[in-house]
């Protein structure tokens, strides 16, 4: 394993890609860069018979691991969650001897139907991305991963009319870039409210 990158695994989940407008662009996106393994857990698993031991090499051949998947009821899609009850295993994930994931990082990348404003105390959501996020963050915690905040986009539904998604796109492939690279400090980015709000940690390396 190359010491000088991290090597990222983004696990894909959208049930209705047909539908989706800003998760698949960005998981296409993904696909185009190098030292990125993408899985599309949905294609892979279509009636959720999940591979445990793939999964586990998987995780074990990464130092990044990403969820990329809309909000769906302030959680994951369902198939994230088998995943996660079947792939996380006591032995491997946790408990006695399992500690497979430690020093490894962890982050979402997320689309919310719902405005930026929405997801704040005083807003129609009540709750924080963050917040929301929290059984999610002690998974990472209970399996000694670093947790990150979520790159997320909110008002996902009038992104493109909006003319929002191309440059969300941008963002997201040069703070995966970044992460990759060794060209940002993880630590700096632990506090932040969303991944997004750190594009400006990144190091530029001169050509």
């Amino acid at each position: 394993m190359d010491p000088d990158i991290n090597k990222v695994l983004i696990l894909f989940a959208h049930p209705s890609q047909r539908r989706s407008e800003v998760n698949l662009p960005l998981y296409r996106a993904s696909q185009e860069i190098a030292q990125v393994t993408t899985v599309d857990l949905y294609g892979e698993y279509p009636t959720f018979r999940i591979n445990i031991e793939r999964e586990q090499q998987r995780l074990l051949a990464h130092d990044i691991i990403v969820f990329m998947f809309p909000l769906y009821w302030y959680s994951t899609p369902a198939i994230l969650k088998e995943w996660q009850d079947l792939v996380l295993e006591y032995g491997f994930a946790y408990g006695e001897h399992g500690n497979a994931l430690q020093g490894k990082s962890f982050f979402c990348a997320i689309t919310a139907g719902g405005s930026e404003s929405a997801y704040q105390h005083e807003g129609y959501n009540h709750f924080t991305i963050r917040e929301l996020l929290q059984p999610l963050e002690q998974t990472a915690l209970l399996t000694g991963m670093h947790y990150l905040p979520p790159f997320a986009l909110f008002g996902a539904r009038s992104a493109i009319e909006e003319q929002r998604l191309a440059r969300h796109v941008e963002d997201w492939t040069a703070m995966l870039e970044a992460i990759r690279d060794k060209r940002i400090d993880i630590a700096k980015l632990e506090s932040l409210a969303k991944l997004n709000d750190g594009l400006g940690f990144i190091k530029q390396v001169a050509e």
